[in-house]
C-alpha cells in the first residue's frame, strides 16, 4: 500500500508536470537554462578552479595542505555538486588536502557536448584530475553514483587508491522505498520531457527531502543551491538521460576484488538505497566494514556532517596496513 501511494503521488506531480508545460501554470515554472558564467558568479567562488578534461571544463577545488602524501578525493552523487562537501572539507582541510570536483554530467562542470557519460569517460576524469594535480595515489571517498564510482576506480586503477570511505553506495541490488520525485519523474515518458523546460520549486525540496532521513533538516539554503545548479545548461538533459549511463553490473561482479580498506558509512534512515545493502557490500569485499548512523538518510554526510567526518577521520587515523 505504501508503494502504491508513493507511486500515486508521483503520478500527480508528474500530471501537474505536464499541465504545466501546455497551461497557464508554466509561466510560473517555466524555466530556461543558466550558462555557466551566470551561475559561477555565486557557486564558483574561491578557491574554485576549472581544468579541461574530456571535452569539459571540470569545475573543482583543491584545498588543504599541499604536502599532504595522500590527498582525499570526494565524489558527490546524482545531481548533486562539490558543494555536498563543505562541511566535510572545512573539518578535514586543517590538517589534509582535499580535492572535490563536479561529476561531468551534474553541477557548474555539465555534461560533455556529445552527453557521452560512460563509466569509462568518468574513469578518465577522475583520473586526469589526479595527473593534473600531481596526485599518485588517494583516499577515495563518494556518496552514492559518487560511490560506485569510487569502487570503480579503486577496481580499475588499484594503484591509484589507498582506502575507500564508500557512504550509501550505489551498484550493488537494493530495493528503494522511496525514490527522489526528480528521478521518478524523469524516467516517465511524456513528464520528462516537460521537465527540460519547467522546475517548480517546490519539485526540488520534495526531491531533497525525501534522501533526508529527518526532512525538517533541509534548508532553503540547499533549496537555492540545487535549484539554480540544475538549471545549468544541459543538467537536466544529463538527468533526464542518465539511465543511459552504462550498467555497473560488470564491475559489482568483481567487488570482491577490490582490496583496499573500506568504511562504507550508511544512513538508518536511507529510503533510496537501504542500509541492508551495507551487508551485501561488506560480505563481498574482503576489507570492509560498515557504519550505521541512527536518524540519517541518503546524503549523510550532508545532513549531518559532523557525525559522518568524525566516523571517516577515525577511519583514517588507523595506521596503513
Amino acid at each position: 500500500m505504501r508503494r502504491f501511494l508513493r507511486v500515486l503521488k508521483w503520478l500527480t506531480v508528474g500530471v501537474a508536470l505536464l499541465a504545466a508545460a501546455v497551461g497557464g501554470f508554466a509561466a510560473w515554472h517555466w524555466q530556461s537554462d543558466r550558462p555557466v558564467a551566470a551561475l559561477a558568479e555565486r557557486w564558483a567562488q574561491p578557491p574554485s578552479d576549472f581544468i579541461a578534461l574530456e571535452g569539459m571544463r571540470v569545475h573543482y577545488r583543491d584545498e588543504g595542505p599541499a604536502n599532504d602524501p595522500e590527498p582525499i578525493l570526494l565524489l558527490h552523487g546524482t545531481s548533486d555538486s562539490l558543494h555536498a562537501w563543505d562541511g566535510w572539507t572545512a573539518a578535514l582541510t586543517p590538517t589534509r588536502r582535499v580535492i572535490r570536483l563536479d561529476l561531468p554530467g551534474f553541477g557548474l562542470t555539465g555534461p560533455p557536448d556529445d552527453f557521452d557519460l560512460t563509466t569509462e569517460r568518468y574513469m578518465a576524469v577522475l583520473t586526469g584530475l589526479l595527473d593534473a594535480r600531481g596526485v599518485a595515489r588517494a583516499v577515495v571517498a563518494g556518496n552514492s553514483f559518487g560511490g560506485r564510482l569510487a569502487w570503480t576506480l579503486a577496481l580499475r586503477a588499484p594503484e591509484r587508491v589507498s582506502r575507500l570511505i564508500l557512504i550509501a553506495p550505489s551498484g550493488v541490488a537494493a530495493e528503494p522505498t522511496e525514490v527522489p520525485a526528480g528521478f521518478a519523474l524523469a524516467g516517465m515518458p511524456g513528464v520528462r520531457e516537460a521537465m527540460r523546460h519547467v522546475l517548480p520549486r517546490f519539485l526540488i525540496r520534495m526531491s531533497l527531502e525525501s534522501v533526508y532521513g529527518d526532512p525538517s533538516r533541509v534548508t532553503e539554503a540547499e533549496v537555492d543551491r540545487f535549484f539554480e545548479i540544475t538549471l545549468r545548461e544541459g543538467n537536466r538533459d544529463a538527468l533526464i538521460g542518465r539511465y543511459r549511463m552504462s550498467d555497473a553490473a560488470p564491475d559489482a561482479a568483481r567487488l570482491g576484488e577490490v582490496a583496499q580498506p573500506t568504511l562504507l558509512i550508511w544512513g538508518a534512515e536511507d529510503r533510496l538505497i537501504p542500509p541492508s545493502a551495507a551487508d551485501r557490500f561488506a560480505q563481498v569485499m574482503p576489507n570492509a566494514e560498515a557504519a550505521v548512523l541512527p536518524g540519517l538518510g541518503h546524503v549523510p554526510m550532508t545532513e549531518d556532517p559532523a557525525a559522518t567526518v568524525a566516523a571517516a577521520k577515525a577511519f583514517l587515523a588507523r595506521p596503513a596496513p
